[in-house]
């Protein structure tokens, strides 16, 4: 098959996009297919540059270079090679590229692809819209609330809290708040950057991630982060965390997370594969975080870990997805 895997891109993600999409193309070009790299922001991208980002590592911090890439992008200068696609696999994290932009832009060129369509991927994109349909279908989510001004949070919540952006991933901008002087800082600082921040109760428990193939869920993963939340250095620095596929975690336990992912997954209007977080109380209530529909491909990503653990190789696992999508198509 022909298969243009989209990579880069111009979030704050950029890098872990790059590093995912070059993983995934190596490993559909393993598998025989001829496949094409392209960057919505910087256009084509040789092997030579491949061989780069599948040897280099993931900075510490998220790069600002996206800041400095052009927000058109550069997708409209090459609809041929889209066109001439037989599939187009986005391995783009946040920005246009998970918010259904990019999804709706091959929808409308006619050009089928892997993952969630554009509803799927604007709803799970915005955290505040996906919890208040988790609610409505009384799936436990901590409490949130948008706010302004460190008052309107206090009304609601109690410290500590998390500080994170309501249409973000990968971790970045995630915070701890532990007192009033940080949360006006953290507040004072999203207006400066004219991004939209919300405020989510901390519910202390373990964190446990859900990766869903097709219909079936993979092993359920525990995360033990070594600061104190699952921040974007912990997920993408190996010595940083300890992720355990599968979990330890009774048989019970494991069902009913599981089951409650496909839920959401459901819920949320997903396709193809997604990746649901929760955070498991000391009560053994498991309280849903978000869904990610184009969650990271990297060495040390959490999805082709719990596909390991489910059995398949990296070049298995990628065209596992590849012939969901093509199915579904056909």
């Amino acid at each position: 098959m022909k298969i243009v895997v989209l990579l880069g891109g111009n979030s704050e993600e950029r890098d872990v996009s790059l590093a995912s999409g070059a993983q995934v193309a190596n490993g559909l070009r393993e598998n025989g297919h001829d496949v094409v790299s392209l960057d919505p922001a910087h256009g084509l991208v040789g092997l030579s540059e491949e061989e780069e980002l599948l040897s280099g590592s993931l900075p510490r911090t998220p790069s600002l270079e996206s800041q400095n890439v052009s927000p058109s992008m550069k997708l409209s200068e090459h609809l041929d090679t889209l066109n001439e696609a037989d599939i187009v696999f986005p391995v783009l994290h946040g920005g246009v590229g998970e918010n259904g932009t990019i999804q709706a832009l091959l929808d409308l060129l006619g050009v089928p692809y892997v993952g969630s369509d554009l509803l799927g991927c604007a709803i799970a994109m915005n955290k505040d819209v996906t919890k208040k349909l988790l609610r409505s279908a009384n799936i436990a989510t901590p409490d949130w609330i948008l706010a302004n001004t460190v008052e309107e949070v206090m009304e609601v919540l109690d410290l500590p809290i998390i500080y994170k952006p309501v249409d973000g991933g990968s971790s970045v901008g995630i915070t701890m708040v532990t007192n009033k002087g940080s949360m006006e800082e953290s507040l004072q600082n999203s207006f400066r950057h004219n991004s939209l921040f919300m405020c989510e109760a901390f519910v202390p428990g373990r964190e446990l991630t859900v990766g869903i193939v097709g219909r079936d869920t993979l092993p359920v993963g525990e995360i033990i982060s070594k600061h104190e939340i699952f921040d974007y250095e912990c997920k993408y620095r190996p010595e940083m965390a300890d992720e355990i596929f599968p979990a330890e975690i009774d048989e019970e336990t494991s069902r009913k997370v599981s089951q409650i992912a496909l839920e959401v997954h459901g819920l949320l209007n997903l396709r193809d594969f997604s990746r649901i977080d929760f955070i498991l109380d000391e009560q053994g209530t498991p309280w849903c975080l978000e869904a990610n529909t184009l969650p990271g491909m990297t060495a040390n990503s959490l999805l082709p870990k719990a596909a390991e653990a489910a059995g398949f190789s990296f070049q298995e696992f990628c065209e596992r997805l590849l012939l969901i999508a093509n199915d579904r198509i056909d």
